[in-house]
This record gives C-alpha cells, sequence and structure tokens, in this order.
C-alpha cells in the first residue's frame, strides 16, 4: 500500500521529507517484525548485532572499542549489554592481567548457537516478505548510502 495512503496523509514539504517519512516508517515496521522473532529468546536488536560482530570475529576476540564501532544501534550502553549476554553464557569477557582496562570478548558455543538459530528465522521472516528483486535491492541500498553521504 503506498505511505501516503497508510499514514493518511495527502501532502507533504517536499518528496525528499515524504521519502524520510516513509524510510522511517518501514524501518519502524521491519524492527518491530524482528523484535517479534528476538523477544522469545528474551534479547533485543542490539544483543543480536553485538552476537554477529562478536561471531563475525570468531576464534578471535573482539574489543569494546571494535564493536561499538561497527554496531549498527550506537546508542547503547555496550557494557550493560556485554553483561546481560554474559549473565545468559552467550560471551565470554577477560581482561589482561598486564592491563586491566584491555577488554576481550569472545562467543560462546551457546551464543554461536542461538546466533544461527535466528538467523534462520530472519531469513525466513525476509524470504516470506521479500517483494523487492535484486536490482532494486542495490538500487535501494545504493540510494541510502547516497542519503548517508
Amino acid at each position: 500500500m503506498e505511505f501516503s495512503k497508510v499514514i493518511k496523509q495527502k501532502s507533504f514539504v517536499s518528496d525528499y521529507h515524504k521519502a524520510l517519512l516513509n524510510l522511517w516508517y518501514t524501518s519502524n515496521l521491519v524492527r518491530d517484525r524482528q523484535e517479534r522473532i528476538f523477544k522469545r529468546y528474551s534479547i533485543k536488536s542490539q544483543h543480536y548485532n553485538v552476537l554477529r560482530i562478536v561471531r563475525g570475529q570468531h576464534p578471535n576476540p573482539a574489543t569494546p572499542g571494535y564493536i561499538l564501532e561497527v554496531m549498527i544501534d550506537k546508542g547503547r550502553d555496550l557494557t550493560r549489554l556485554v553483561d546481560k549476554m554474559v549473565k545468559m553464557g552467550l560471551l565470554n569477557r577477560c581482561t589482561h592481567e598486564h592491563n586491566r582496562r584491555m577488554v576481550s570478548i569472545t562467543i560462546t558455543d551457546k551464543g554461536l548457537d542461538l546466533v544461527e538459530e535466528i538467523q534462520v528465522k530472519l531469513d525466513n521472516m525476509l524470504a516470506e516478505t521479500q517483494s523487492l528483486s535484486d536490482e532494486e535491492a542495490v538500487q535501494l541500498s545504493d540510494l541510502l548510502d547516497k542519503l548517508r553521504g
């Protein structure tokens, strides 16, 4: 359904303004669909993002600085996110004996299994809702890159 009909708004300040509102609306729609999956595992999208980042470094450890650099949602307190995942048995955190401020984070087998299980569910959700051709997806991605400057 056309965006302007969904939000029941006939006019916009500009086409650019309409596009940004549409992006915001669509982003929230996708986020809400994903959150329903994450909720089943008592995690949030930020936890899943951290798990994927640390898995990407596996078997090598990741540093908090690296995780923050590549996180999608940088507005979260990484220490709290990691603390929760350590308590859940999904991550391990090690401080170095010669420099207590230096921290390494690794993913556990339980964390690896969880990422894989959630990834399958997310892939299924995306397959069910896919409405763009590969060419259109590339174009959209290019336009979003351009939007960010």
